[in-house]
């Protein structure tokens, strides 16, 4: 593909987006609904109000941890609330009284809602993995395998894109005398929604990278199919998959 269709086709989800997002004032908050779907197949909303000093308090009221408790998954072990911690520190969240925000001013608002909207999905994806679907948590398994195929990483990673919004890589390894620099991110959940994510980050991150650094996305596949049309999709911008099932193939790619 030449760079002008994928162009055209990043035009057409940003378009896909903006059409997608609907906005209402109710008692004095913003309700901003996005297009982006919870494991319930519910829009994710996001809720803004205005402070005495004129800045912006941006929340999802409460929605994500409620309804991953009420769902049978409590932050109730030292594992869950470090990693919980973890993912909202790589996006500059803060958890109040079960409530995801961020601060914000009017200049700064989109990275923040960005920010906002990523660690509402990421905790989402998270917690989803809680038993009895799966023992630990898939970040921490390729944490665990990075590091006992003896690879060189570092750990939560943000880039700034040539749109002007931050992305977060779970690992970073970086270049040697045999490969480049290897961004990876983790997919535990591997549908459409978080494929057609990673791969927005990387088209908007690869230019302000080096020309050799190359994508990878670690994708669960022991709990799900991987439908075929997602990794051709991650394979035309570029993206090399790394299935879980077969991730000693790459042992010697990522450790190089």
């Amino acid at each position: 593909m030449s760079v002008d269709e994928c162009r055209k086709l990043v035009d057409t989800y940003i378009k896909w987006l903006s059409e997608r997002i609907t906005v209402k004032s109710t008692e004095g908050l913003c309700e901003i609904t996005t297009p982006f779907l919870d494991r319930h197949n519910d829009h994710l909303q996001i809720f803004v109000r205005r402070m005495n000093d004129s800045s912006l308090v941006l929340t999802d009221d409460g929605y994500t941890i409620k309804d991953l408790e009420l769902s049978g998954c409590e932050l109730n072990t030292e594992k869950r609330i470090n990693m919980l911690s973890s993912v909202l520190n790589g996006f500059g969240i803060t958890l109040e009284n079960k409530e995801l925000t961020v601060k914000a001013n009017s200049s700064n608002f989109p990275q923040k809602k960005h920010n906002l909207l990523q660690a509402i999905m990421a905790t989402n994806d998270l917690f989803v993995l809680a038993a009895p679907m799966v023992a630990s948590f898939f970040k921490e398994d390729v944490e665990r395998y990075l590091k006992a195929s003896k690879v060189r990483f570092t750990p939560n990673i943000r880039f700034h894109g040539k749109s002007g919004f931050d992305h977060h890589y779970d690992f970073v390894i970086p270049s040697s005398n045999k490969q480049p620099e290897r961004i990876l991110n983790v997919v535990n959940r591997p549908d459409r929604q978080n494929i057609t994510s990673a791969i927005f980050a990387w088209d908007d991150i690869k230019g302000v990278r080096t020309e050799s650094s190359r994508a990878y996305s670690v994708i669960n596949d022991t709990e799900r199919n991987v439908a075929a049309d997602l990794i051709t999709a991650l394979n035309e911008y570029g993206i090399k998959s790394v299935l879980w099932s077969q991730r000693k193939n790459f042992v010697e790619e990522l450790a190089a």
